[in-house]
């Protein structure tokens, strides 16, 4: 059975559609195929971890999925929007309203505040202050961090920081939240700690979450679980 269509009664809540995707990069003398046909759907409000070796080409792929990246062949639609047909400034509007991406290694602005961190994708899109204040007080109590607003990165712990960086990845409200190893260098409690704040946001905010991780225990959480092997995608968990 088609993965893609065993869950029919789920169909009509598709917010994510990628048709044979493909990505390659020029190395030395050979081409490299980082990812390779892959085919998939992701349903509203689910949490979807994708898993597999170092260089299988899953961060690529997310990479792609978020819009961060154009692909050599294929489609992602989101919401029923082909964001590889878009113009530059198409996607970057879509993905300020749409997408979220919360990054390993946080990517904070070492001479801004938590808080001007936090606000960056609002100031990107010209929102005014009514349309996030709401929003980020919710978050930024959730993720215990309201104490930490005015500090640089440079005075936050690694775990406090990650805090910040799914908070800016939050604060527009998107439909989709993309995590590329969001724990990875962080230890077990604060892994643990991280993956429950994302776990509850998304319940709060009902949002889609799609996670890069190399950690079983986190993905064994994931609704489903995509494994990547050499570029191709399989479905290892319903």
């Amino acid at each position: 059975m088609d993965y893609n269509q065993s869950n029919t009664e789920r169909s009509d809540r598709v917010i994510l559609d990628v048709r044979d995707l493909v990505k390659q990069f020029d190395q030395s003398d050979e081409v490299i195929t980082a990812v390779n046909r892959v085919t998939m759907k992701v349903y509203e409000g689910e949490f979807v971890a994708i898993v597999g070796a170092s260089g299988s080409g899953k961060s690529t792929l997310l990479h792609l999925l978020a819009g961060l990246d154009r692909p050599n062949a294929g489609s992602i639609y989101i919401r029923g929007r082909d964001i590889v047909a878009m113009s530059a400034d198409e996607l970057g509007a879509f993905r300020g309203d749409f997408i979220g991406m919360v990054f390993q290694s946080h990517n904070l602005i070492p001479q801004f505040t938590a808080l001007e961190n936090i606000l960056i994708p609002t100031m990107m899109r010209n929102k005014s202050e009514l349309s996030y204040e709401e929003n980020l007080r919710k978050l930024v109590s959730s993720l215990g961090i309201a104490d930490r607003l005015h500090h640089l990165p440079s005075e936050l712990s690694g775990g406090q920081q990650q805090r910040v960086a799914i908070a800016r990845a939050l604060i527009n409200l998107p439909h989709i939240v993309f995590a590329d190893e969001p724990t990875g260098n962080l230890d077990r409690t604060n892994a643990d700690e991280v993956l429950e704040l994302l776990l509850e946001t998304k319940r709060l905010l009902g949002q889609t979450l799609i996670m890069v991780t190399h950690d079983m225990t986190i993905a064994n959480r994931a609704d489903r679980i995509f494994t990547m092997d050499d570029g191709r995608i399989t479905l290892t968990k319903r």
